[in-house]
């Protein structure tokens, strides 16, 4: 049975892949910027689902559970609904595809994002790699 998605233990679990991958690690040297991904009410969903991460040079210093958005204010953004979520992590939608399509809605500098696709697609499969229930 899989963790489910958008909890602490899912955040977690992310938070456990980042670090361990080398590929995410090799792609992401230069990178200094925190996340909200955000899961956006709809069906199952009945509230938007944050999920905060602290990425680092190629580490993960902090993945949560969000409560309260206003708690934080990282560097970008990204939300969809679930099913759009689950399209990237099942590899049919290419992150930064979803975000040039507005299938991924992105907040924050998108030129940052976009001169580290290679970081963007390791934090894919990272998140690929846990076993998530979805709602």
């Amino acid at each position: 049975m899989g963790i489910q998605m958008g909890t602490e233990e899912w955040a977690s679990a992310l938070k456990d892949e980042v670090n361990k991958s080398d590929g995410y690690r090799m792609a992401s040297q230069n990178w200094e910027d925190d996340f909200y991904f955000i899961v956006t009410k709809g069906g199952p969903i009945t509230e938007d689902l944050y999920v905060y991460l602290d990425l680092w040079h190629g580490e993960c210093r902090e993945a949560l559970r969000v409560s309260d958005p206003g708690a934080r204010s990282p560097s970008f953004a990204i939300s969809a609904p679930l099913d759009i979520w689950k399209k990237v992590v099942s590899r049919d939608l290419n992150p930064l595809r979803g975000i040039m399509t507005r299938q991924l809605k992105l907040k924050g500098n998108m030129l940052t994002l976009f001169k580290a696709p290679k970081s963007a697609i390791e934090l894919v499969e990272c998140a690929i790699r846990i076993d998530t229930e979805w709602p």
